[in-house]
């Protein structure tokens, strides 16, 4: 009985430090970069151009006019394959649906590549 409880124990202890050990912070994200860099290499698409990259090897999103290389994302998306619904097209709708907690808004900015021309 004793050592039903210690193995408990321990089974309870290796699944609460997985909640709270934190988990690679570069994990399917591009390197960051120094912010005043990414000002620099900002550039402007249109959506001719974004359109192009439609596939799960190539996957561009464009989420309130501002252009994002998520390629990298895809694999790991928590949603499966929904990332690729738009996938070189306007993600706003999805993006900003119920399924995304509070998180996603600081992820999605280390994917940004520039804006989208004004129409």
């Amino acid at each position: 009985m004793g050592i039903i409880i210690i193995f408990s124990l321990v089974i309870l202890l290796v699944l609460g430090a997985l909640f709270v050990i934190p988990k690679s912070q570069n994990k399917g994200k591009p390197k960051k970069t120094d912010s005043r860099t990414n000002v620099m290499t900002s550039r402007i698409y249109t959506k001719e151009e974004v359109s192009k990259h439609n596939t799960r090897k190539d996957c561009w999103i464009i989420v309130k006019d501002k252009i994002y290389d998520v390629t990298p994302y895809v694999e790991e998306h928590p949603g499966g394959d929904a990332i690729l619904n738009n996938a070189g097209g306007d993600s706003t709708e999805g993006f900003f649906g119920p399924q995304h907690g509070t998180r996603v808004f600081d992820i999605i900015e280390d994917f940004c590549i520039g804006q989208l021309k004004a129409s």
